[in-house]
């Protein structure tokens, strides 16, 4: 055997595979402690007009685990023509994204071994292949690295839960679980957590809880959320296999002879002292308090469940947020420190484990430019209009301009009529009154749905209990209805809408946590509904938040139609020149919601005879990489294409050479070069080939049916017997049709005309076999591109 002959998938089965189980494969365990071709993220999603793709994931020659979730050592492999430490920087890569800490890589000759641990001594060095660390031997360098006490290793290496689902933590889940469970072993007291919302933080927390629970280092545990729904789902779903260890507390009633309670902390908290029914535990009963969303008041000094945390002071405290708040007034860094780690908006949406989302910018007069009443002017109900100027800031609030109601549930239902008008949508508004005449103008605009159904448009809000009774349906992907769900801020936070498609912001944003908890209702991916991506409806401007040194997701798209336009983005829209946040809108300085009683003393307008317009609106998306693009699909796909081929010949020579043309086209898919929107807008009959030569190169095309009538002129199958040649001569029909992709592939053989030639197998036996039929295919290939040769 040649070694130098042997891919890598060969080298890694027949060299690297047996030295890390050792030859009596006592080693490394193959089902428990080794993943070979990991993939540990799941490629970005990338959006061009109708077409969504995923990008290349990040996949791991072999990911090693000390024990189930706990990994421990990544490799790289390569094959024998490249040098033993050919994969390493690869390598350090993974690890350094992985969090473990050790990183190899091989050639199937030796190991080249990279120690992250810090601990002195040799950090680079080449280890014989037989001579491959063990999992003890690994897990002791970390162990002394670390300087675990026998208690703290008994902490860290406690198992994780296994329902026997399969279901297993993501890369990130893991790198928290593991730092927040080695941090407590440590004696750690204070810990905070970020994690972006959609990406599972109530899971995280359960195993955290859950190992230290099994490991008896938490024996009491009580963990606080601020909305019903998040207790009851905490309870059924994440935390279910607590069983009967577990406890919600309600009515105010006490029971000590639990192990993990779950409290919203309205339930154990009040204004009189005889509701603070957390005192009638002892200051020392639980030993850890978890407490979700801690960015939502718990960090400020005189919120109640900063009085809860420092009654509990003796206990372990670990705060979840998306969303961390930092202001003059309210710190979660200064009551729990710095995070122990985040993952972010930006992150989830790069891994693809998060949606991202195109944004529609739509401008209305009456904001953009103000109103004012003309002298004497009187409302609906006869009130005279006090005489001043009139701007975003009292809309909705102190002044109704119905017809502005109307026009924004005229463009939400435009979008939905040209998209899909079953398509999950919230409607956040600027108070409940707001978030009812948007039903009502809602309904009106959809009155056939909504005479079909009285839920397809409801209002969820606090104060409206059939309102919330639908919840539950909203955010079920098995529920039709409702369909459209206008809101306050209900359903601002803590909700799993997977399935939600569109959010329109009719409501003003002063503050980047609200922003990005609203942003969190659309951020899940639901593969099996068809849910990649959501769209973003902003009449607000709230989205200039996205300018914002602190906000980390930028977004797939912004469009801003033009007045008389479509609110739907088009496939291919320039960009504008980036705007200045409006004045009144500061990342953290404002209030997230109109304190009760503010406007109170304040006339209210209602005015129905004031007409309004759309004045701009506007779409930007990101690129394979994360950046803005800010050039047509045409030149992106020019630039992308140059980047991969320096010229035209270095392009002919690839194509040329690739044994299937069609995984050349699926590599620039990975980049976000999608031909199939591209031929949309070219609007000719070419092929990915000429798509790329004629806008990458500036060559001049020829069509899908020039080019199979330039092989027929040719008589280039005289060779073939006959019914070859009418195979053949079928196939060419379908290339002009389809394209590449069908012939490339056998499928093809089984669809009109080609099995009036037979079975698959009978018409491959034709051509003297299934080789001799695939080198008929790559004979026509190269003559369908002759002419560039």
């Amino acid at each position: 055997m040649d070694k130098k002959t042997l891919t890598e998938t060969d080298i890694r089965t027949k060299f690297i595979t047996p030295a890390l189980v050792g030859p009596t494969g006592s080693k490394w365990n193959v089902m428990t402690q080794l993943r070979e071709e990991f993939y540990f993220t799941k490629g970005r999603v990338i959006v061009r007009g109708k077409t969504v793709r995923r990008g290349e994931a990040k996949k791991a020659d072999y990911l090693l685990y000390y024990k189930p979730g706990i990994p421990i050592a990544v490799i790289e492999a390569k094959d024998s023509t490249h040098a033993v430490g050919a994969g390493i920087q690869q390598a350090l890569e993974y690890a350094e994204i992985l969090d473990v800490p050790f990183a190899y890589s091989s050639n199937g000759d030796a190991f080249l071994e990279h120690d992250r641990t810090g601990s002195g001594g040799t950090v680079e060095r080449e280890i014989p292949l037989d001579q491959f660390p063990s999992p003890e031997d690994l897990w002791a360098r970390c162990r002394a690295a670390k300087g675990y006490t026998a208690a703290q290793e008994a902490v860290t290496t406690q198992d994780y839960n296994d329902d026997g689902s399969g279901k297993a933590p993501h890369y990130y889940q893991l790198i928290a679980i593991n730092r927040t469970v080695e941090a407590i072993a440590r004696g750690e007291n204070r810990i905070l957590l970020v994690m972006a919302t959609g990406t599972g933080k109530t899971y995280t927390a359960f195993q955290i809880i859950w190992r230290l629970w099994k490991a008896g280092a938490k024996k009491r545990i009580l963990f606080l959320v601020d909305r019903n729904i998040l207790a009851d789902q905490t309870k059924t779903n994440d935390f279910k296999p607590f069983g009967q260890a577990m406890t919600k507390i309600t009515n105010r009633t006490v029971d000590k002879a639990f192990e993990i309670y779950l409290s919203l902390y309205q339930a154990v908290t009040g204004t009189d002292e005889e509701q603070n029914i957390y005192k009638q535990f002892s200051p020392d009963f639980f030993d850890l308090v978890v407490v979700d969303e801690c960015h939502r008041g718990s960090a400020a000094d005189d919120a109640v469940w900063r009085r809860v945390l420092e009654y509990f002071s003796s206990a372990t405290q670990i705060g979840l947020t998306a969303t961390p708040k930092e202001t003059r007034d309210v710190s979660n860094i200064e009551y729990f420190r710095d995070p122990i780690y985040t993952y972010s908006l930006k992150q989830g949406i790069a891994d693809g484990f998060l949606a991202p989302y195109k944004v529609v910018r739509i401008g209305i007069d009456k904001d953009l430019e103000g109103w004012r009443p003309e002298k004497g002017k009187t409302d609906k109900y006869g009130q005279v209009i006090e005489d001043r100027e009139y701007n975003e800031m009292d809309f909705d609030r102190n002044l109704i301009l119905e017809k502005r109601t109307e026009l924004v549930a005229a463009k939400v239902t435009e979008f939905l009529k040209a998209t899909d008008r079953f398509a999950k949508t919230i409607v956040f508004c600027e108070n409940i009154d707001h978030a009812e005449r948007m039903r009502q103008a809602l309904v009106n605009a959809n009155a056939d749905l909504a005479a079909a159904n009285s839920k397809y448009v409801m209002r969820i809000t606090g104060d409206n209990e059939e309102g919330k009774a639908q919840l539950d349906n909203f955010i079920d992907p098995e529920s039709t209805f409702p369909v459209i769900a206008t809101t306050s801020q209900l359903m601002s936070t803590g909700l799993d809408a997977q399935t939600c498609h569109l959010i329109v912001l009719d409501k003003r944003m002063n503050s980047m946590t609200e922003f990005k908890q609203i942003i969190g209702r659309g951020t899940r991916i639901n593969e099996d509904y068809n849910k990649f991506f959501f769209t973003i409806m902003d009449f607000k401007r709230a989205t200039a938040l996205f300018a914002d040194p602190a906000f980390d997701g930028d977004p797939v798209q912004i469009y801003e139609p033009k007045a008389g336009q479509s609110p739907v983005p088009p496939d291919d829209a320039p960009l504008p020149e980036p705007e200045d946040r409006y004045s009144d809108s500061t990342a953290e300085g404002g209030v997230e919601s109109e304190p009760s009683g503010v406007r109170e003393l304040q006339a209210k307008y209602y005015v129905n005879d004031v007409e309004v317009t759309v004045v701009t609106e506007r779409v930007q998306y990101l690129d394979a990489d994360g950046k803005l693009i800010t050039e047509s699909l045409k030149d992106y796909t020019r630039k992308a294409v140059r980047r991969a081929y320096a010229s035209l010949n270095a392009f002919l020579n690839a194509w040329h050479d690739a044994a299937r043309k069609q995984a050349l086209v699926e590599a620039l898919a990975g980049q976000g070069v999608f031909l199939d929107e591209l031929a949309e807008q070219v609007g000719q009959d070419l092929d990915a080939f000429d798509l790329i030569c004629h806008v990458a190169f500036d060559q001049p095309p020829l069509t899908r049916r020039d080019r199979a009538a330039n092989i027929r002129k040719r008589n280039v199958f005289a060779k073939y017997g006959d019914k070859a040649r009418a195979v053949l001569d079928a196939l060419l029909d379908k290339y002009a049709d389809a394209g590449l992709k069908s012939v490339e592939s056998l499928e093809i053989l089984k669809v009109d005309p080609l099995t009036t030639f037979g079975t698959p197998v009978e018409i491959v036996s034709v051509f003297g076999g299934k080789q001799r039929y695939l080198a008929a295919i790559r004979e026509l290939e190269t003559q369908l591109y002759q002419e560039a040769a």
